[in-house]
C-alpha cells in the first residue's frame, strides 16, 4: 500500500515569497484588527478613519464602538452621502467573525467610491478584548478574554 508521506499543511506548496508578499500586503489593505482600531482612535487626535457599524439598531443598542457611525448595511445606498465624507476612510463592522455583514458594507461603500477597510473580530471581538463600548444604558466594559487578549500589557503582534 502506497500512502501519502506529505503532511496537510504541506500538500499545497508555500506560495513564492514574493507573492505571498503581495498577497499579505493586499489583505492589509483590505482589513483592520480590533486592537489596531482602539489604539488609533484612543491616540489623541484625528485618527483619520471612521468606524461604521453596519448593523440593526437592535443590535446597535445592545452594544457598539464608542464614535461609530451607525449604518445598517441595507441603509447605505440611499444615506452613506448624507452621513460620510467619500475623502475619509471608512472601517466597517458588523458582529464578529462569522459574519460578513461588515464585508458586504464594505462592498457597498466601496462601490459608491468610498475608502474602506473591513475590521476582522467585529464587535465580538472588540468587546472580548475589553475594550468600552456604548449600549443604550451607557458605557460597558469585559474583562479581556485571555483566549483573544492579553490580560496584562500588549499582544505584540
Amino acid at each position: 500500500m502506497i500512502t501519502n508521506s506529505v503532511n496537510p499543511v504541506l500538500r499545497v506548496a508555500p506560495a513564492a515569497p514574493a507573492e505571498a508578499a503581495a498577497h499579505f500586503r493586499a489583505s492589509l489593505a483590505f482589513h483592520a484588527d480590533v486592537s489596531d482600531v482602539a489604539a488609533a482612535l484612543a491616540a489623541d487626535g484625528d485618527p483619520g478613519f471612521v468606524v461604521l457599524d453596519s448593523r440593526s439598531t437592535e443590535s446597535w443598542d445592545q452594544g457598539h464602538v464608542p464614535g461609530a457611525v451607525h449604518l445598517p448595511t441595507a441603509l447605505i445606498p440611499e444615506q452613506a452621502e448624507q452621513l460620510l465624507d467619500k475623502s475619509v476612510p471608512v472601517v466597517t463592522y458588523c458582529w464578529g467573525p462569522g459574519c460578513n455583514g461588515a464585508t458586504r458594507a464594505a462592498l457597498a461603500l466601496a462601490e459608491l467610491g468610498y475608502q474602506v477597510k473591513e475590521m476582522l473580530g467585529g464587535f465580538e471581538y472588540w468587546a472580548r478584548e475589553g475594550f468600552v463600548y456604548e449600549t443604550w444604558q451607557g458605557p460597558a466594559r469585559r474583562d479581556a478574554d485571555p483566549l483573544t487578549a492579553p490580560v496584562d500589557g500588549e499582544c505584540g503582534c
